[in-house]
């Protein structure tokens, strides 16, 4: 599985400074002078800034455009968002160490139970013998029982926080449990942590496994419901936060006829490789700092938040039909994790930050994990 970097390959800490309004000019005060109270500040919706530390910003000339490459600290202003499920509900890397074995299947015994009983995980009994569903097994039967470590799953880890807690890639726990759509774990599932049993993981394990990049987001950041846990409906607001726990109910189809430029802008930088060899999942819209970037198709909003340092400002929006959206280098984020969008809503101010080399957009389309050109979806200008 290819793992994206979009459109970097190294991720660094993002950092902030806060915004500074800029002045504004003074009328001439009517004689005789009256002192006047203090402007009322306008009531905002998100929180206020954050400081987070800097990260030096990367070669933008990989990326398809003519541009430059420079390195400079970067200045990343970020609004406060809700912390992710992966930050919220830490694990704790209690994996039980299984032996390969053979099991006498007994009377009235279910994969479930057999699994529960071994320690193993029912869909790594299930696939190492060859059992579709409803996964009957038969009284008499020898199962093969594959050894490894397997992770109990609970209420609200996501995938993310388990790879993060025993030092594994994401992406290795995806492929050794051949998880597939919607990509969501189950309180109750036992799963296939990569790697030596009974060993720590590496600082260096510990550290790649820290790294985030967009299929790690969409195949590893929703949590574990618990059993007869029904979905949350989207929020029509950012005043209200749903709970890193809460699984979000995602749109089933694409809807409202395709999908629209997320701001008005020259592409500057291209879908696909680059001089450098380098691929850029996505275009590059240059656009003045502060410029509304809107939602390209109807939506919910998977993430919002600065967790990939190349991208700085980031948004995910899930479209249905196996479509998501993304748009980074944001100075200002808009909009929450779980709340629905239409088309055409402003969802984030453009910027600078990450690792962007001027104020620019980061636009992406996906089609289940795969990018496309954005450009063949967008209508012609």
């Amino acid at each position: 599985m290819k793992r994206v970097a979009a459109p970097f390959a190294l991720l660094l800490l993002g950092g902030c400074i806060p915004s500074v309004d800029m002045p504004v000019e003074d009328a001439p005060p009517p004689p005789p002078p009256v002192r006047e109270a203090p402007a009322r500040q306008p009531q905002r919706y998100d929180p206020p800034p954050v400081a987070y530390p800097r990260a030096p910003r990367r070669d933008a000339a990989n990326d398809g455009d003519d541009r430059p490459a420079r390195q400079v600290d970067v200045p990343v202003a970020m609004p406060r968002t809700a912390r992710p499920a992966w930050e919220a509900r830490p694990v704790t890397p209690d994996a039980r160490t299984v032996s390969d074995q053979r099991y006498v299947v007994q009377p009235g015994d279910s994969l479930r139970g057999i699994a529960e009983r071994t320690g193993a995980g029912s869909e790594a009994i299930a696939r190492a013998n060859d059992l579709a569903p409803p996964f009957t097994v038969r009284a008499g039967e020898r199962l093969t029982i594959p050894g490894g470590r397997y992770h109990l799953v609970r209420q609200g880890e996501s995938g993310i926080a388990i790879a993060r807690a025993y030092g594994v890639e994401w992406s290795r726990i995806v492929a050794a449990n051949a998880l597939e759509e919607p990509y969501i774990l189950r309180a109750g599932q036992r799963i296939l942590i990569p790697g030596e049993p009974g060993r720590a993981a590496s600082t260096a394990e510990r550290a790649a496994a820290f790294r985030l990049d967009i299929d790690d987001i969409l195949t590893g950041g929703e949590p574990a419901p618990a059993p007869r846990q029904a979905p949350a409906k989207p929020v029509a607001s950012a005043r209200r936060v749903l709970p890193p726990t809460a699984v979000v109910e995602a749109p089933t189809r694409l809807a409202g006829g395709g999908f629209a430029w997320p701001a008005e802008g020259n592409v500057v930088g291209r879908f696909g490789p680059g001089r450098s060899g380098e691929r850029n999942d996505g275009i590059t819209i240059a656009v003045p700092i502060g410029t509304p970037i809107r939602a390209t198709a109807d939506g919910v909003v998977a993430y919002a938040g600065d967790g990939i340092a190349a991208l700085g400002g980031l948004v995910i929006i899930k479209h249905g039909g196996g479509w998501t959206s993304v748009y980074g280098y944001a100075s200002k984020l808009l909009v929450q994790r779980g709340q629905s969008v239409k088309r055409g809503q402003t969802i984030a101010l453009s910027g600078d930050t990450g690792f962007a080399d001027r104020p620019e957009l980061h636009f992406e389309l996906r089609k289940g994990r795969t990018p496309v050109d954005p450009q063949v979806q967008l209508p012609r200008r």
